[in-house]
């Protein structure tokens, strides 16, 4: 208990301290906009080897992440293997440390290709390899995916053979197994934690309430706690914002971001002169609507002001938001990559940020509206707050009596 009350007071110090450095002394930005000192933000220099430490966990990590789902070509999209193995080789050079595969992505070859390049490279231990379970291989068995006892438990061992190692660092609960016991996935990830077939737990794709009372039961039970969250966000996907990311900064889970381009919406191959001209069998995603294009059309002004590219600025303004960690990047091409990793160099203005938010504003389930506009004026009428200002109330306006 006493050390449970000291860590909510050194969070709590950490906050203020902050707070009272905010970007020239303004105390204007919303409080929960705020980046404690320990997590990364857009005045820290940035490079794959500035590591960030993920959730509330020892391990740290690159803070752009290089995902495989495009290595193999068995699906008549992806990466060569030698394209792949470049990819890898590239990512290392560049002081990068952190991998992330899928037991389905490419039916397995993904994971494969990964651990082929590690045996014959070395350094396996210099690396963090995240894998992910659920998914099925085998159409028709019950068992063969989602996320009972049973079925993570060979999907774990058929990933370690693929892998070619003794661990996997992260191994993330892919999607929603909602027929199996949340308890019965969560005894059974704590004991191949406890067996040392992997290091730490994650969750991809999960409500925020399922994913908070998976970490309230594993923090009362004693067992292996979620460290991180994969989730979609962009700035054509911010809806996460709503649920996820308040849930996540809370309870200490680190938050990674995949398709921070929106299936390649926003690398800047589409615009609205070549609408309907680009290859999307990929991603079946079809082209952009009107709405996704508003957006485009900001994102590759502003790409244009700074002198990068599209792609570059949108990866800069995810793994600028608050709550991000490490944003997950994939590329078919090596030239795609390098494209990727050039956001580690760019620093957009408060300007060009503020044009990107407000342009991409998404809508939020309820009671996102309530609690940002109407609760503050309710509870908090007049006054400023963590530099957040309420204002006045109506009904107390109208009439100077108190009962």
């Amino acid at each position: 208990m006493i050390l449970r009350i000291l860590e909510g007071l050194c969070k709590r110090l950490a906050a203020s301290i902050y707070r009272l450095g905010l970007r020239n002394g303004s105390m204007k930005e919303k409080a929960a906009d705020y980046r404690p000192p320990f997590f990364t933000s857009q005045e820290i220099d940035m490079s794959l080897n500035s590591f960030i430490t993920l959730g509330r966990s020892g391990l740290r990590v690159s803070p752009l992440c290089l995902g495989s789902m495009t290595f193999g070509e068995d699906l008549g999209w992806g990466a060569s293997v030698a394209d792949s193995e470049t990819m890898i080789a590239t990512y290392l050079e560049r002081g990068g440390n952190f991998i992330d595969t899928a037991n389905v992505y490419t039916n397995g070859h993904s994971e494969k290709i990964i651990g082929d390049f590690f045996a014959k490279k070395g350094n396996r231990d210099r690396v963090v390899i995240g894998t992910k379970f659920c998914c099925s291989l085998f159409e028709g068995d019950p068992n063969g995916g989602g996320a009972g006892r049973k079925a993570l438990i060979q999907q774990c061992e058929a990933s370690l053979r693929r892998l070619q190692t003794d661990y996997i660092d992260i191994y993330w609960l892919h999607i929603w197994d909602r027929t199996a016991p949340i308890e019965e996935t969560l005894r059974g990830l704590d004991d191949l934690v406890a067996s040392g077939k992997v290091r730490y737990i994650g969750f991809s794709n999960l409500p925020a309430w399922k994913v908070s009372e998976a970490q309230t039961i594993a923090h009362f039970r004693g067992w292996a706690p979620i460290i991180a969250m994969q989730l979609e966000y962009s700035l054509l996907e911010r809806t996460a914002e709503g649920e996820l990311f308040p849930m996540a900064q809370e309870l200490g889970i680190g938050i990674m971001p995949w398709s921070p381009l929106k299936h390649g919406f926003l690398s800047g191959k589409f615009r609205r002169e070549n609408a309907g001209s680009v290859d999307t069998k990929r991603t079946a995603m079809g082209v952009p609507s009107e709405t996704d294009y508003l957006v485009i059309d900001a994102l590759c002004a502003v790409a244009e002001e700074v002198g990068a590219t599209a792609a570059a600025v949108a990866l800069a303004w995810v793994w600028s938001r608050p709550g991000v960690e490490s944003t997950l990047i994939g590329a078919r091409r090596p030239d795609q990559l390098q494209a990727n990793l050039a956001a580690l160099d760019l620093i957009l203005t408060d300007a060009q940020m503020a044009q990107l938010n407000e342009v991409s504003k998404p809508v939020l389930n309820f009671p996102a509206d309530i609690n940002d506009h109407v609760a503050p004026m309710f509870g908090f009428p007049g006054t400023t707050i963590d530099g957040h200002t309420a204002p006045a109330s109506p009904m107390l306006s109208a009439s100077a009596n108190r009962y």
